[in-house]
């Protein structure tokens, strides 16, 4: 099966048109999270509803993030790309008229299924308009782009709600799609030559219980972790998963390859974004909200401050890329990023209602540097295990791991701040307004004590998490034994030679690509060694 573009292509168009798309959905989960007090404030609401301003948007973008993938390859990528934008712009422009937080839920969840189909095509379309190690460059730039938008969005929305109002926040996202959609005539039309039906029956189980295994954890805190509703939920969510693993196990033409499953090194890839959500997003979406609720700044001073933690992920994918081309693993850089999440998640347990930014600017830097160095580096190896065939399925199924990850997360980790600040002050209710930054009419310095406790054994567990999964996926990329023959499909595509010409810039000095994580060349020679 070969990948057959048509049309005329402008590369560089291409690239910049792709890059600014995968900057603006993530910065519309980010950047949604600073005008969460104000949404409260404005339209008179807190706990869940308001919550479900973010979680509408990663319920939906997780579910049919796969499902996007592998009909882009079906049907084709740059139409794929351009639905799913159109459906972002009009969803943002209808959350930025909303007027009560029913309807911008329903707005946010429509912008959801349109960024699924952005990001699910944006890494197939670069697979197939750039070859060898342009590929690799623009996968590079794929992550710092999808990093920036994740990083600015909080000092960006910051300033606007400061400055315009929430509303803006969200027309912000609108406009910057559809300058993105303006230079998408540009790309060239791309689909899998052999076409296979879309596997209908296999997308339905998966949304269906992807959608429910999230919408289980996010309504824990407001249902009760054990009552029969979100038991029901989860028991029903994993059902339909595993459902769906044994339909695609005997299928002809699978919504998601197996293989890919099966190859622990692209797995183990897929997870490093699983870990980044652990260690950077959560702190992303509730140390804003820390900063307004508890220590009394305004959204744009907390915008501001959190470029502390920004900023480096616009300097450290490039030194990514420096150090693995100067003989450092691709392994090692994304160990290193992940062993920097730890420690600026224990760092930061410092905190304090009174604390000044010198005092928070150590674990910030620190945890955007760890950001930028996975971003840089992570996707562009998990890409180079996958035949370009397989890219739209691929690229779904990683950023399936990506944004299912932060649905689920993010809504355990609110859940998680809630009981504890509730535990501390007496009320969950109070608890569930100071968590969202919202007004509560409680004794402010009670409150900020709370939710400084909480966060504290929050930001310990979450260090726990990260360094567990530094030790888990560097023993997982480790190179195989060389006496040790390929055993599976998905050893296969681990151990895949590549040609001079399809050889990422950061080199192996042998051609196994499981080898190419965990050892790089220092020779010049562009033919490779």
């Amino acid at each position: 099966m070969t990948t057959v573009p048509t049309g005329h292509s402008r590369p560089a168009i291409t690239l910049v048109v792709v890059l600014l798309a995968f900057a603006t959905v993530p910065m519309s989960i980010s950047g949604a999270a600073v005008a969460l007090p104000r949404i409260s404030a404005d339209l008179h609401t807190a706990g869940a509803p308001l919550q479900w301003v973010m979680n509408a948007y990663n319920l939906t973008f997780a579910s049919f993030t796969l499902v996007s993938g592998s009909a882009a390859d079906l049907v084709g990528r740059r139409r794929t790309f351009v639905i799913g934008g159109g459906v972002v712009t009009v969803g943002s422009l209808a959350a930025a008229v909303a007027s009560n937080i029913v309807l911008l839920d329903i707005a946010r969840a429509v912008s959801g299924v349109g960024a699924a189909g952005v990001f699910a095509s944006g890494g197939a379309i670069l697979a197939t308009t750039f070859d060898g190690a342009a590929r690799t460059r623009a996968f590079a730039a794929l992550g710092s782009a999808a990093g920036l938008g994740l990083a600015a969005g909080p000092t960006l929305s910051g300033w606007l709600v400061s400055g315009l109002g929430w509303r803006a926040v969200f027309g912000l996202h609108a406009a910057l799609m559809a300058v993105a959609l303006a230079g998408a005539g540009y790309i060239a039309e791309s689909r899998a030559e052999k076409r296979p039906r879309l596997d209908v029956t296999g997308a339905v189980v998966f949304v269906a219980g992807l959608a429910t295994l999230v919408l289980g954890s996010v309504q824990g805190p407001e249902w009760g972790w054990v009552s029969p509703g979100v038991l029901a939920l989860l028991v029903v969510g994993v059902g339909l998963l595993v459902l769906f693993v044994v339909l695609q196990a005997r299928s002809a033409a699978p919504l998601l390859d197996l293989a890919l499953v099966k190859n622990r090194r692209f797995l183990a890839l897929c997870m490093v974004p699983v870990v980044s959500t652990f260690g950077f997003v959560t702190l992303l979406t509730y140390l804003p909200t820390y900063l307004v609720g508890a220590s009394g700044f305004s959204p744009q001073r907390a915008g501001t401050v959190l470029l502390l933690m920004t900023a480096p992920v616009l300097l450290a994918p490039p030194l990514a890329g420096a150090l693995v081309n100067r003989g450092v693993s691709a392994r090692a850089v994304i160990t290193i990023s992940l062993v920097m999440f730890a420690g600026g998640n224990a760092w930061l347990t410092q905190i304090a209602p009174s604390s000044s930014v010198a005092m928070v600017a150590g674990p910030l830097v620190l945890t955007g540097l760890g950001a930028g160095l996975s971003f840089g580096v992570g996707d562009g190896a998990a890409m180079s295990l996958v035949e370009p065939e397989q890219a739209g399925m691929a690229t779904g199924f990683l950023n399936t791991m990506r944004i299912g990850s932060e649905a689920i997360v993010i809504a355990v980790y609110g859940a998680v701040l809630v009981s504890l600040i509730g535990t501390r002050v007496g009320s969950q209710e109070l608890a569930a307004k100071v968590a969202s930054g919202g007004p509560t009419g409680g004794d402010s310095a009670t409150l900020a004590d709370g939710f400084t406790h909480a966060l504290h054994i929050a930001l310990g567990g979450t260090a726990a998490v990260c360094a567990i999964g530094a030790v888990a996926i560097a023993a997982a990329l480790a190179p195989p034994r060389r006496d040790t023959a390929p055993t599976s499909a998905g050893d296969q595509l681990a151990t895949t030679r590549f040609s001079s010409a399809d050889r990422p810039s950061f080199r192996s000095t042998s051609d196994s690509a499981g080898e190419l994580l965990s050892t790089t060349s220092t020779s010049n020679d562009p033919k490779g060694p």
